[in-house]
């Protein structure tokens, strides 16, 4: 019986190889060729899922996009599960956004790559717009649930307050990246973890009154990611 090709995994390891080509050389460096040679396949098999460099660095950036959205869902179901305060969810998920890590370095260079990708493409355009809305829907909508179960004062403005988060997080994703040892004497985890916890406190000032009185001295200390 002939064997039946596996599409999505195929188109993955394409990813894959455009991602880890983008990360080690930069985005000149990723052409069909190099990408076949990478993922270990021909270039005709290439083509035959991605006809232009466009398309390949769209299908990377569209599978870094998704690996970031799952683990900060992971952190949502279990921050729920677990009963934990919507500012302690938000500051693991915002953290997911920074390089602190190999993964996210690469991550990071790949969705810069395909921003600047983006400025003369509309196509490219477009889904890199999308993608930082969505982000900022997520965070509009975590400040509304703040504001329902009393985390969040019901005056604040949920989209400016979605805007500034997301802003300042991506900003400082940029700054780690450049100094990725920290700076004055912290580690760019610490200085993350601050930043992240000081913008988070001046939105969600409250405390949960579904929460209230259930959180343990453990809880309360632990800083974004664990």
């Amino acid at each position: 019986m002939p064997r039946i090709a596996d599409h999505e995994a195929r188109k993955r390891q394409i990813g894959l190889a455009v991602c880890e080509l983008i990360s080690e050389q930069g985005l000149d460096a990723v052409t069909v060729a190099r990408t076949a040679a990478a993922a270990g396949i021909s270039v005709g098999l290439v083509q035959h899922y991605f006809r232009t460099k466009d398309d390949m660095l769209l299908h990377a950036f569209t599978q870094v996009s998704a690996r970031i959205r799952e683990r900060i869902e992971r952190h949502a179901r279990a921050g729920t599960q677990h009963r934990r305060p919507i500012a302690h969810i938000m500051a693991e998920a915002l953290v997911e956004l920074v390089p602190l890590d190999e993964t996210r370095r690469t991550e990071f260079r790949v969705a810069r790559a395909f921003a600047g990708r983006a400025l003369d493409a509309p196509e490219l355009a477009r889904v890199d717009a999308e993608t930082a809305r969505a982000l900022r829907l997520d965070a509009a909508r975590a400040v509304h649930n703040g504001k329902e179960c009393g985390e969040v004062d019901p005056d604040v403005d949920e989209t400016a307050a979605a805007v500034r988060l997301t802003a300042v997080t991506e900003g400082l994703a940029m700054q780690v990246y450049r100094d990725p040892d920290g700076a004055e004497g912290r580690s760019a985890a610490e200085l993350t973890a601050s930043i992240v916890r000081a913008e988070l406190a001046a939105v969600f000032t409250g405390e949960c009154r579904q929460y209230a009185g259930a959180r343990t001295g453990a809880e309360v200390s632990r800083g974004p990611g664990g």
